[in-house]
């Protein structure tokens, strides 16, 4: 199993905490044409149907495309599934509208590696108040003076369908918008791509700056920079993602939520697929090697 210290070249000189932040144009208009764009259209071609489409292509680019495909599989490595159903979850994962499998997997690592070390940048911490991080995490762009080198995954480099995933991520959603518009005109195009996109990077950041910043926790990592946070109640609407400390604790498992009470559905889905034979090997913190800085809050 590769984890991110495989793909992290990190070396003396580089440093995760001298750096600018800068708007970055492309990722700022696209959020701010897919929300102008949903609250226009949306509200003139409202319909309960294409709020229905909303939910529907939403649950199902969150749980099996952000949270399986991107996350804990791409990322993390953490089950076995046949090839056609990675690139399906991948190909899901890049409908949310955050970036191809090559910026996904960059920036989490990243950002991973960054919070491990002794201090990071606010940006890499979501360390500064919520309106400006906000302004920063949707709208700008961090410039590491001195970054560590990075090795993409031979699974990306290799794999031509990764590559043209990446090339084309947001031109993706083109094919899903002519069927919505097929079936339900403007009002579902506008719910279902623009305002999906919308919500899904604006709650990715939100959920990301309370999950940095407060909540439950009851593990600790000594020595980072960044600890993270269980977000209680948003267990089913962040596909178990919610469960940041845990997260934080142990990265390569298949399991995020790992009580009765923290509600994971990326789990329940992964269990429903073992059962069907579509995945296994599903990694637990119990798999996972012993980590000396890792330490348990009464």
């Amino acid at each position: 199993m590769r984890i991110i210290e495989n793909r992290i070249q990190n070396s003396p000189n580089s440093s995760c905490f001298d750096g600018t932040v800068s708007w970055n144009p492309v990722k700022s208009l696209w959020w701010t044409s897919m929300t102008l764009t949903w609250v226009i259209v949306g509200y003139l071609y409202f319909s309960w149907s294409a709020v229905l489409a909303f939910l529907i292509v939403t649950a199902t680019t969150i749980i099996g495309g952000h949270s399986l495909g991107m996350h804990r599989k791409l990322i993390h490595d953490s089950f076995d599934c046949p090839k056609w159903l990675e690139r399906l979850g991948t190909w899901l994962g890049t409908l949310v509208g955050l970036g191809g499998p090559f910026t996904m997997i960059y920036t989490h690592d990243l950002r991973d590696w960054a919070q491990r070390q002794e201090k990071c940048h606010a940006y890499l911490r979501h360390g500064s108040p919520i309106l400006k991080d906000f302004w920063w995490q949707i709208h700008g762009q961090l410039k590491l003076e001195s970054p560590p080198d990075y090795q993409f995954p031979d699974k990306l480099t290799k794999d031509p369908f990764m590559r043209v995933i990446q090339s084309t991520a947001f031109v993706q959603q083109i094919p899903l918008a002519l069927i919505l518009f097929y079936i339900g005109g403007l009002g579902f195009v506008a719910w279902a791509i623009c305002g999906r996109v919308s919500l899904s990077i604006f709650g990715h950041w939100l959920v990301g700056w309370f999950a940095h910043n407060t909540g439950h926790q009851e593990w600790v990592v000594d020595g980072a920079a960044v600890q993270g946070h269980n977000i209680r109640f948003c267990g089913i609407i962040t596909a178990g993602e919610c469960w940041h400390n845990n997260h934080h604790a142990f990265p390569e498992s298949a399991k995020i939520g790992l009580h009765s009470d923290q509600a994971d559905p990326g789990w329940w889905v992964l269990t429903a697929f073992e059962k069907l034979g579509l995945v296994s090997n599903l990694v637990l913190p119990n798999d996972l090697p012993i980590r000396n800085k890792l330490r348990h809050i009464p």
